[in-house]
């Protein structure tokens, strides 16, 4: 038997087919977010977390010790280039941006 199913793609693979829009422009509206951040809401919060869900920042900060915090943030988009190592120096400025944002 000869199944074709998985089969790898006979050219090169581009990023951007795989996204309906581009960058930013792929994020939730800000409303529908918030709704689904609501939801979640309410939960225990340990009193080592220094900054949630609750001031809309670009991270999180847990503090680990007197002296130490760990910044921790996620962010999701669509693929804006083709090319995977471009995209993942992309992604990886737009993620360390949110940890500079923190101060």
């Amino acid at each position: 038997m000869n199944d074709t199913s998985c089969a790898l793609p006979t050219g090169p693979v581009r990023l951007t087919s795989f996204s309906h829009g581009g960058g930013c422009g792929c994020k939730i509206a800000p409303g529908v977010l918030t709704e689904i951040l609501r939801s979640s809401a309410g939960g225990l919060i340990p009193p080592e977390l220094m900054v949630g869900i609750e001031t809309a920042d670009d991270a999180a900060v847990y503090k680990l010790n007197d002296e130490q915090a760990l910044i921790a943030t996620t962010d999701f988009f669509m693929p804006i280039v083709d090319d995977p190592y471009d995209f993942g120096r992309i992604a990886a400025t737009n993620a360390i941006s949110d940890v500079y944002a923190m101060g």
